[in-house]
């Protein structure tokens, strides 16, 4: 029978004989009857299980950033009106000059034709950006999600297209930026994608 090293500190514990069963010192317990285990609930059920996570709450009066964007919309489609107003004076003084200068045998048409053509161009952009303003900014109170994406299309185009009539258009160009910027807001986006009941 052979002792433990006496310099290895792994040895059996003092008073247990080596090739004993090891007790660390402490005295057998019996063992302890095992209880039936329960089937896993679902992830987020309860009880018992994980906590669902908390909801925010919907908001349920219109944010500011979401009003002063509707306002925004209804004030570029005010001034889309008086724009096209005005292309429509436009195109009826280049009709009217291109009737006189026909009867001149040296009268290039070509130029009236261009003016006509962009001018036309001109009222067609201007009633689509009018008509998607009114409409969309007339669904802020009860619209989706549609009509934020829509808005913030709207602003884009409306920087976008401004952007070609620049000193003039400045104005077109920093209420296009504001009402982007708005519709994007973390409180503008709660609104619209608030549950309807």
């Amino acid at each position: 029978m052979s002792y433990p090293n006496p310099n290895n500190p792994y040895g059996p514990p003092p008073g247990q004989q080596p090739g004993q069963q090891p007790g660390y010192g402490y005295p057998q317990q019996p063992p302890q009857p095992q209880q039936p285990q329960q089937p896993m609930a679902p992830y987020g059920a309860y009880p018992g299980g994980a906590m669902p996570p908390a909801q925010m709450p919907y908001p349920t009066v219109m944010p500011g950033s979401a009003k002063a964007a509707r306002v925004m919309m209804f004030v570029l489609a005010a001034l889309n009106l008086i724009g096209l107003v005005l292309a429509v004076l436009g195109l009826g003084g280049v009709t009217k000059a291109s009737h006189e200068a026909s009867s001149s045998p040296y009268a290039d048409m070509s130029a009236f034709n261009v003016g006509k053509g962009v001018l036309i161009a001109v009222i067609v952009v201007i009633v689509i950006f009018t008509v998607a303003g009114i409409t969309l900014a007339s669904q802020f109170g009860n619209g989706a999600g549609g009509v934020r994406v829509g808005s913030i299309i709207f602003g884009v185009g409306t920087i976008l297209v401004s952007l070609f009539s620049f000193p003039i258009g400045l104005v077109h160009t920093v209420l296009g930026i504001l009402v982007t910027v708005f519709v994007s807001k973390d409180e503008s986006n709660a609104w619209f994608s608030r549950p309807r009941y």
